[in-house]
């Protein structure tokens, strides 16, 4: 009986290698764990849109899919409020310019014209609705009469369906002789007019108030205290001098605003003016830009807040 060697038992074992496996065999690959499998939609750029689809795909109950349309609704709405946001910004972006060509006035007895221009509504309009229809804008008004008063929203509203609202109101403008229907239209085109210029943010050239309510024969000034055909009187009476706007105008200077403490001072009178009838508060504001001072936007809004503090 043959004993078997360390040689022996090492031929066998390198025998049964060879025998099992080839001669240049690669070493076995090493496992690793599967990615998962991509989902259809990556988290972090779902919308509730694909969040509803796939919730309809898995026949999900009506009680989860009503709560994934009232989230869709709320994300289109923001999304909406974004793009008017952008829309406007690109709007203001645009070389818009509103200038004023209608002239108002009247002539002394001496045949001298005074007056003063303000921009009408068509000139507004024509200014700003191309530019904003380049960015997917557009306006409208809605108009609300009772009580004696007459209220214009402005709408302005993007492709994407989110809208701005700004409300005025007025009583109709008795001056002159107009009839009923030219009151409340006259009112309207006013109001019209001022509800665009706020809602899209813009102004006139040389903005001034048209002191549509009359003023008592005085002509209207605006924040360039600009006066059309100043007879040569008037000029006398002040001394030679061009009114202090009229200066600032010539010099290249801002005019100052209407000082707000004198302001604070006789919003009382002034308030109690409007709130009976006796001056409109477009005429109001005329009357004391006429004395040389241009009101700010926020002194005329309070003054034609006091024209429906009762409604």
């Amino acid at each position: 009986m043959q004993t078997a060697t360390m040689a022996d038992v090492v031929d066998v074992e390198l025998a049964g290698t060879e025998a099992t496996e080839p001669r240049n065999a690669q070493p076995p690959a090493v496992a690793h764990p599967s990615a998962p499998a991509p989902q259809r939609t990556a988290l972090a750029t779902a919308t509730p849109g694909d969040l509803l689809r796939i919730a309809v795909e898995n026949n999900a109950d009506l009680d989860r899919l009503e709560k994934l349309m009232q989230l869709q609704e709320r994300w289109e709405a923001n999304e909406a409020r974004k793009a008017f946001v952008t829309a406007m910004a690109a709007f203001k972006r645009e070389p818009v310019e509103i200038y004023k060509r209608k002239q108002v006035g009247y002539t002394t007895r001496d045949g001298d014209f005074v007056g003063y221009k303000h921009a009408e509504l068509s000139d507004v309009t024509a200014a700003i609705a191309p530019a904003m229809a380049k960015h997917g804008l557009s306006f409208d008004w809605d108009i609300h009469q009772g009580n004696g008063t007459i209220t214009v929203d402005c709408v302005v509203t993007h492709v994407m369906g989110h809208s701005k609202m700004v409300t005025m109101s007025g009583a109709p403008d008795n001056s002159g002789k107009k009839n009923a229907i030219q009151q409340a239209a006259s009112t309207i085109t006013y109001l019209q007019r001022y509800t665009l210029l706020a809602a899209t943010g813009m102004s006139t050239k040389d903005e001034d108030d048209d002191g549509a309510g009359g003023a008592d024969g005085q002509p209207g000034a605006g924040t360039q205290g600009e006066e059309v055909g100043t007879p040569r009187k008037d000029k006398e009476q002040r001394g030679g001098r061009a009114a202090p706007a009229r200066q600032q105008q010539a010099s290249g200077e801002q005019p100052a605003f209407y000082d707000q403490k004198k302001f604070v001072a006789n919003k009382d009178q002034w308030r109690e003016t409007v709130k009976s009838g006796r001056k409109s508060p477009a005429a109001l504001i005329a009357f004391i830009e006429s004395r040389g001072a241009p009101l700010t936007e926020d002194q005329k809004l309070t003054i034609d807040s006091w024209s429906h503090e009762n409604d």
